[in-house]
């Protein structure tokens, strides 16, 4: 899974006309942003930043690509009482707000509040994950409320601006420099279900566990806080997402692409929320159940690295239906898990192949929105959509997955929704043939 890109609206040229800098940060809201004058490209602050909204990432959405770890763990120890479906929506609404929330502090860094924002969002991070370590055994309000809600909301505050901050510092260099921060998340995935695994089920059990990763967590954030700087000052005029909604709306591209995105929430939470479990009730070792996730993410890690060279021989449309085909039809192999192998092969590509996805729908709706400055409230408002399917796919699995653990049921149900995610891609690719070749109508019957 990924985050929306913000806009290039950032990105302008300083008229020739502005000569004077600007002093301090404190006064930025008396000043526009076109005063802001060029990208630096590099140095301490700018990288310090990137390295700082890394870190936010690896605690943040890297934490809740974990979440697989708490699923097995809730199921077989700690929440006994309580189905799988039920333990799902733990996770589900922790993604859900992840994602929804992003929406308003995306908007509220554009307006001047990075650093309130990045301040309460990280101190409430540490607040929820010790609260979550004073939950009881099958205590499952205490732990949907802290980790669920609170520590989504919490995540929500920091994810979308630790992306954004990094176009303060870079234009040319943008893509690299956003790429190393989303790359966070993923070694976050993958980091995370080791040190969960080794905390909680070998070594401090569960409250002694989660404390110390929430210590780990505080330290880190306090030094993010300390690397991120912002540079540019205050949108005056911030995009109307009411207007663009509208205009998106009579998309048909951009609304197949929303659909099919919201079906890949579906199948990938399925994965992520259940395979380690999965492999588990399958008989297969501790050891290499617990290490599971980690080749799914270390998977994605790398198909997120490679989306970009694939897309530029074949194209992005092309990419992004392949690869949701191949991640569908993985989510259906679920069904003949058995053995180490099957695990490590369905883990690793379906890990590459989805990590592809996630790693170019952000260059996808770039491609489909013709004025640049939507392009970032398009991406705020697919990835507000798609988080439906983070909320419902899991726990609906879940509901398939009954307590007789009836593993068929859930991974044809996960995998039928993102085949339907497919079928959607085809109608973007077809409406996209229509307006090519209207286009190339037209500019005949104008060269005439």
């Amino acid at each position: 899974m990924s985050t929306p890109f913000p806009s290039d609206e950032t990105a302008k040229e300083t008229p020739a006309s502005v000569s004077k800098p600007i002093k301090s940060a404190e006064n930025a809201s008396l000043v526009d942003s076109s005063v802001a004058l060029g990208f630096p490209e590099g140095g301490f602050t700018a990288w310090g930043t990137v390295l700082g909204a890394c870190l936010i990432q690896f605690c943040g959405f890297g934490y809740t690509s974990a979440y697989g770890v708490f699923q097995d763990f809730y199921t077989q120890t700690y929440l006994t009482n309580s189905t799988p479906s039920a333990i799902a929506w733990i996770g589900s609404v922790n993604a859900f707000l992840v994602l929804s929330v992003g929406v308003v502090s995306g908007r509220m860094v554009d307006r001047g509040a990075f650093y309130p924002l990045m301040k309460i969002g990280c101190l409430l991070q540490c607040l929820f994950l010790f609260i979550l370590s004073l939950a009881k055994p099958d205590g499952y309000y205490q732990i949907f409320l802290s980790q669920g809600v609170g520590f989504g909301i919490a995540i929500g505050l920091t994810n979308i601006p630790s992306i954004a901050i990094v176009s303060h510092h870079f234009q040319r260099c943008r893509a690299v420099a956003m790429g190393i921060v989303v790359a966070g998340s993923s070694l976050g995935a993958i980091l995370h279900p080791v040190i969960l695994n080794n905390l909680i089920n070998r070594r401090l059990g569960f409250a002694n566990g989660v404390r110390a990763s929430a210590t780990l967590n505080s330290g880190l954030l306090f030094i993010a806080n300390l690397l991120m700087r912002t540079r540019i000052p205050p949108q005056l005029n911030a995009v109307s997402y009411t207007r663009i909604l509208k205009n998106s709306s009579r998309d048909g591209a951009y609304i197949c692409a929303c659909v099919a995105m919201t079906a890949f929430e579906f199948g990938y939470f399925f994965e992520v929320f259940y395979l380690q479990l999965d492999s588990t009730l399958h008989g297969l070792s501790e050891g290499f159940s617990f290490y599971s996730l980690t080749i799914l993410s270390f998977g994605s890690f790398i198909g997120r690295l490679t989306a970009g060279v694939v897309s530029a021989y074949v194209g992005i449309p092309n990419t992004v239906v392949g690869s949701l085909l191949i991640s569908s039809a993985v989510i259906f192999a679920m069904i003949g898990l058995q053995s180490a192998v099957s695990v490590a092969v369905i883990a690793a590509s379906y890990g590459l192949f989805s990590g592809n996805f996630i790693a170019l729908m952000g260059p996808l709706v770039s491609y489909l929105t013709p004025e640049n400055s939507h392009i970032g409230a398009r991406m705020g408002i697919m990835f507000a959509i798609s988080s439906v399917g983070s909320l419902l796919g899991a726990p609906i699995c879940g509901a398939f997955l009954t307590s007789h653990y009836i593993w068929w049921k859930a991974a044809v149900f996960a995998g039928s929704v993102a085949t339907g995610g497919c079928i959607a891609l085809v109608f973007m690719q077809v409406i996209l043939k229509m307006r090519q070749k209207a286009s190339s109508v037209c500019s005949k019957e104008a060269g005439v």
